[in-house]
């Protein structure tokens, strides 16, 4: 009898236990958990669809289309765009702490494609554009240790005494006090 119960069920199948260690040691091995860990630690989809937005933007401008002719700075702005929209993506990947400026940027230039480039790259290039930076705006780094600790409520306060001044609330006014100064002996000589 063995221990492994799966075991019989792989000689079955003509796969010995060396397949499944081998298999094992390819898709859960050193390489693959560093690259898990390489993208779950920046904006990895967001930057990926900047980057396909950018390059479709740019792919556009070599469509042959004889009405849209591009000349001079107009020109030079359909390639620009999509050219810093890559740039950002990757940037987005290899700077994650600039994550926000990047994704705003990339939005920016996304939109301004509509202009420059072909209508955005035929629209595809642009919602890729715009979908990414919306998709590393809204990235937020994970904490190394979840935090399980449950946080006390604060203790519920009173609003201060001056706050029923303006509010007219009788019910939080303070109640006078009289107060008296204790009177000094004055000298007759």
């Amino acid at each position: 009898m063995t221990s492994d119960p799966g075991a019989g069920s792989r000689q079955a199948n003509g796969r010995g236990a060396g397949a499944h260690d081998e298999a094992e040691a390819i898709w859960g091995g050193p390489v693959i958990r560093s690259w898990r860990r390489w993208r779950h630690s920046r904006p990895f989809w967001g930057g990926l669809f900047v980057l396909l937005g950018g390059s479709v933007i740019l792919l556009s401008e070599q469509a042959p289309l004889p009405l849209v002719v591009h000349i001079g700075v107009q020109g030079l702005g359909g390639y620009l765009v999509p050219v810093v929209l890559v740039l950002c993506g990757l940037l987005i990947w290899f700077n994650p702490g600039q994550h926000v400026f990047y994704s705003l940027l990339s939005v920016l230039l996304a939109l301004t494609s509509w202009i420059t480039s072909n209508l955005g790259g035929f629209f595809v290039g642009m919602l890729l554009g715009v979908l990414g930076g919306s998709l590393a705006f809204a990235w937020q780094p994970r904490d190394k240790t979840p935090s399980r600790d449950v946080t006390p409520s604060p203790p519920a306060t009173q609003p201060p005494s001056g706050l029923s001044l303006i509010i007219r609330d009788t019910e939080s006014e303070p109640e006078p006090q009289e107060t008296t100064l204790p009177l000094r002996a004055q000298d007759k000589t």
